[in-house]
């Protein structure tokens, strides 16, 4: 068996592989192309179109994340093979730290105080409680679960919504069109962690927002293309002055790096990252990867990405 592995880490992934898989060959995306070709299987993050046209024999290939649009977008992706994601696999609880900040961010009003230093400000805000601080949170897969049940445990009230109908307890679940609008309707911060797909491309668009209580404020560690950006910065509005949006913190894009001229950077109600809020630890991921290679060469049934989905 002959693995090739491509991502920032790789040397790691190739050496804990090489461990874990007696007998197998494991390579990474750096070693020269008579190495790297004819690999039976791909563990990757974000690999380029050539390296995928390179390979000519894939049996499977594992994405390094829960998020699978840049792979299914990739031009070089050979048609046919099957895919296989990570699942949490140790990312869920730095995503759900992500969010907890965020919330916190605008319910203890951190934003406001910290425009008040910059104008040597001194002036308290009446807290608002943590039960009348209702998150919303969209995608309820296995790191949105986690999300919205760590959200509950902090006493915020927590509305989920997802396709299908979900039942999680301790959480107001809602479903379809009509489900997500009552959701919109009712929440302080929404959290953004559904799959890029077409049907959930800019879901976030003017009509959206607006359906949003004034002052509420908005959390995306999960996919850029989720949010039609035009409309958020109207809803913003310029400047300091609190438009109908209070604020957004806001970790993907629809394209990263984030352009040195995009609005965002110095957007005064706006908080950039780079894409850090759920990183893949190699060693919470390894076991997956592991059992999933495995399971291809055993012809094992597993859960792989339906390509039409986009999940």
């Amino acid at each position: 068996m002959r693995v090739l592995v491509h991502s920032d880490d790789a040397e790691q992934w190739r050496q804990a592989l090489a461990r874990r898989l007696s007998g197998a060959e494991v390579v990474t995306s750096a070693a020269p192309e008579a190495e790297r070709r004819d690999a039976d299987y791909l563990v990757a993050w974000k690999p380029d179109a050539g390296l995928l046209r390179e390979q000519a024999r894939l049996k499977g290939i594992i994405n390094l994340g829960a998020g699978v649009d840049a792979l299914l977008n990739n031009p070089g992706l050979p048609s046919g093979v099957p895919i296989v994601k990570l699942r949490d696999a140790g990312m869920a609880g730095p995503i759900a730290d992500y969010v907890r900040y965020g919330v916190l961010h605008f319910q203890r009003d951190f934003d406001r105080y910290g425009r008040q230093q910059a104008r040597a400000e001194w002036h308290e805000h009446a807290m608002v409680d943590k039960a009348d601080w209702p998150v919303g949170v969209l995608g309820l897969g296995a790191i949105g679960a986690k999300v919205a049940a760590t959200l509950a445990a902090d006493g915020f009230p927590v509305h989920g919504w997802s396709r299908t109908p979900k039942s999680l307890e301790g959480i107001a679940c809602h479903h379809g069109e009509a489900g997500l609008e009552a959701l919109l309707g009712q929440v302080m911060s929404l959290v953004l962690l559904l799959p890029d797909t077409p049907a959930t491309q800019r879901l976030i668009d003017a009509r959206a927002l607006a359906c949003l209580p004034a002052g509420a404020s908005l959390i995306n560690p999960g996919r850029g293309s989720l949010i039609d950006e035009a409309a958020l910065l109207d809803a913003l509005g310029p400047g300091d002055a609190e438009g109908r949006l209070r604020g957004a913190l806001l970790d993907a894009f629809p394209k990263e790096p984030l352009p040195a001229d995009s609005p965002f950077w110095t957007h005064p109600r706006v908080w950039v990252t780079p894409h850090m809020a759920g990183p893949t630890p190699l060693g919470a991921a390894l076991d997956q990867v592991v059992e999933s290679l495995e399971a291809f060469e055993a012809g094992k049934p597993q859960a792989t990405i339906d390509p039409d989905a986009g999940y």
